[in-house]
């Protein structure tokens, strides 16, 4: 096992992932879906309607509740987040570091936007700049 595997596999272990569809429930009840793919994978593929866009490098800094970069709808270390990537794996490792930083909730989707897609959830075409 390659160390990247490991490290995915330490990641994963902090985790409830969840599927497509168990997803798509937790976003009805409330949890945050935060979508940190690149504009190009979202301009070519299309997005996760109510999906908030936080793009990889900015997610600790706009989901910690105490930080002066967060987002609102970071309120408070309980906040159920479901992070989703292009295939999952790594937003695997996007919300285990949510998980060391205190989000508890925080967990991802298991095969990613590709996975939601062909679960066929709602997807619309990507709705510009709506970045945090």
């Amino acid at each position: 096992m390659s160390a990247v595997d490991r490290l995915l596999e330490q990641a994963r272990a902090k985790l409830a992932r969840v599927t497509p569809e168990q997803a798509h429930a937790a976003f009805h009840d409330g949890a945050v879906l935060v979508d940190t793919r690149p504009d190009f994978q979202r301009d070519a593929d299309g997005a996760v309607p109510g999906a908030l866009v936080i793009e990889r490098n900015h997610l600790e800094w706009r989901l910690d509740p105490e930080g002066t970069a967060r987002v609102p709808e970071a309120t408070g270390y309980d906040l159920r987040v479901v992070v989703l990537c292009d295939e999952g794996y790594a937003s695997s490792l996007a919300a285990a570091s949510l998980v060391d930083l205190g989000l508890s909730g925080a967990t991802d989707l298991i095969g990613g936007f590709q996975a939601w897609k062909a679960a066929g959830l709602p997807v619309v075409p990507a709705p510009g700049r709506n970045r945090r």
